[in-house]
């Protein structure tokens, strides 16, 4: 019997709430759909830019992968994992963990053993700045419009900032850099994978996330790429998800 049940899991800078749509579409499809919120990320997006939760200062990678491991570990099967960004992140961990089926990687951060690009590195050192401590981040809208919504005219990014951008823990940014945890077996046979690069995406260019999916070494198991012409970094919820969400269902219907 295929696994039926799908676990979300968001990025940095957004929350459990931009997966609202992606919920609906695979319910659609017949799928049990989990959306779990990271540790200091639950609530509505406007309010956590208004009231920062402490809570952010302290989270950190190992904490992230443990409440998802333990939300899993209460699931009545194994479930599809997919996640955006720092998500992307996670499902390959989760991977690495055995705790999933298949796991599917939008626009996905790298594992501690594969080396950023320097375009990288400079956008998303605002929220690593060494010099800032554990201090909550929070990105102004001229940073979310050249890392996130690059693809929108300023009078949507005020909107898209309102209802999509959230605080952010400098911490959980920044373990993965050093966190041994952080590092992956590249090597050992593992559920399939599905990697998703926007051609647009100005944090995690499209070649590296080419290179990522490339440094899994097992040619038994499933390492699949799909890069998206045009989409940026907001590829989950810019125009045209559903084309992306269709392409991950049919890959599934393969694979999980």
């Amino acid at each position: 019997m295929k696994t039926k049940t799908i676990v979300l899991i968001h990025g940095l800078f957004v929350n459990n709430t931009s997966w609202k749509e992606w919920k609906t579409y695979f319910e659609a499809q017949g799928y049990t759909v989990h959306t779990p919120s990271n540790p200091g990320h639950e609530g509505d997006p406007a309010k956590l830019k208004i009231n920062i939760p402490s809570e952010l200062k302290n989270v950190g990678f190992d904490d992230t992968v443990d409440h998802l491991v333990r939300f899993i570990d209460t699931l009545p099967e194994k479930p599809i994992v997919i996640g955006h960004s720092f998500g992307g992140l996670m499902v390959q961990k989760l991977i690495d963990l055995g705790k999933a089926t298949a796991g599917v990687s939008i626009d996905g951060a790298p594992p501690k053993n594969v080396m950023a690009p320097f375009s990288t590195v400079k956008i998303v050192w605002p929220v690593v700045n060494f010099f800032k401590g554990n201090s909550p981040y929070l990105g102004t809208k001229e940073w979310y419009h050249q890392a996130f919504f690059n693809n929108y005219s300023k009078a949507e990014i005020d909107k898209l900032y309102e209802t999509v951008a959230v605080p952010e823990s400098r911490k959980l940014a920044r373990d993965p850099l050093f966190k041994s945890s952080a590092k992956l077996d590249l090597k050992k046979p593992h559920e399939p994978l599905l990697f998703i690069a926007g051609s647009n995406d100005h944090i995690f260019p499209a070649a590296f996330s080419k290179k990522i999916a490339s440094a899994y070494q097992d040619k038994n198991s499933v390492v699949d790429f799909k890069e998206f012409e045009g989409r940026s970094h907001f590829i989950c919820g810019e125009k045209g998800w559903e084309e992306v969400a269709g392409f991950i269902l049919n890959w599934l219907k393969n694979v999980a």
